[in-house]
């Protein structure tokens, strides 16, 4: 049934306008679940189809009423149909996302980018930041390096490590560095969290680590069975990363520094696991939570709390 669906679009199709109307109709029909950087049926459609045709995100409404060529049509419906049959994230098929109003490079071997955290960066992580000199950032599990990249655009006097463990997404964050030229303010690192800049020291700290529990993991659509699980799921509630890093930040923070992390919504395992310490969770005007802000001084005024803590990463 589908590929007469598809059949008959390829004949009856004319303008982009066409072709956008039906790809929604389609993907509502389907019940897809829009969840890396669209909310919309609508939006899916128009991504594929700019790419498909090589127009930019900005091009204007006039273009709509373009007739579009037996070619083109065929290879906007091929979009469509991986979208559909597949359950293909957009940003997979474009290998390309948006962050902090800047385009990525991403394929499976990264998750896709989406944390809140990018409004804090295009806000200078104002007002935390406001009254210091920020020189040196560090990205905690890095993926396709997005945030460290987004924090070098943001502060351009500030050198940025992003630490990564897994090889595959090393070679996405570095393809983005090369996009970037940022080659001179970023390097992005092998590493399991702290271990290779034991000795250096951050004015702040920038983390979203697999934080998935096994139990949201096994409700997920379908769409984010295409991202790595290693890069979604942590154990013990999913909290176990985030632990590693609360026992260990404090030491690579400045005296005025501080840390934000993303565990999404195992907020409340983490909550639950520290009733006394006061996270301060943030709010962002664009949507998103589960994301907490500590200094450095908190984190050594909690540290022995967090040190007793024994905890499985992964």
């Amino acid at each position: 049934m589908i590929d007469e669906a598809f059949e008959q679009a390829l004949r009856e199709l004319h303008t982009i306008r066409d072709i956008l109307r039906w790809g929604t109709s389609q993907f509502n029909e389907a019940g897809l679940f829009y969840g890396h950087g669209t909310d919309n049926a609508w939006d899916e459609a128009l991504a594929l189809t700019l790419h498909a045709l090589h127009l930019s995100h900005d091009s204007g409404t006039e273009i709509l009423d373009s007739r579009l060529t037996h070619s083109e049509k065929q290879s906007i419906l091929a979009l469509f149909r991986r979208r559909i049959i597949d359950r293909i994230p957009v940003p997979y098929l474009t290998q390309e996302a948006w962050f902090a109003g800047l385009p990525f490079y991403v394929d499976e071997r990264v998750i896709v980018p989406r944390s809140p955290i990018a409004e804090l960066i295009e806000n200078g992580f104002s007002p935390w930041a406001d009254s210091m000199p920020v020189r040196r950032v560090l990205d905690l599990c890095t993926g396709s390096g997005c945030i460290a990249i987004a924090c070098a655009m943001a502060f351009p006097d500030a050198y940025v490590d992003g630490v990564e463990l897994c090889n595959d997404a090393l070679a996405v964050a570095q393809l983005n560095v090369a996009k970037y030229d940022c080659d001179e303010h970023v390097s992005i690192l092998q590493s399991d969290l702290f271990d290779a800049v034991r000795d250096e020291r951050y004015d702040i700290i920038v983390s979203n680590p697999p934080y998935v529990a096994r139990t949201e993991m096994d409700e997920l659509p379908h769409e984010y069975q295409h991202e790595p699980e290693k890069a979604l799921h942590a154990s013990d509630e999913g909290i176990a990363i985030a632990i590693k890093i609360l026992q260990q930040a404090g030491q690579h923070l400045t005296d005025e520094g501080f840390m934000v992390v993303e565990v999404g919504n195992s907020q409340w395992a983490l909550q639950e696991r520290f009733p006394e310490v006061p996270f301060l969770w943030l709010e962002f005007e664009r949507g998103g939570e589960g994301v907490f802000l500590m200094t450095a001084q908190e984190l050594k005024q909690y540290h022995d709390i967090f040190a007793k803590e024994s905890t499985d990463a992964r």
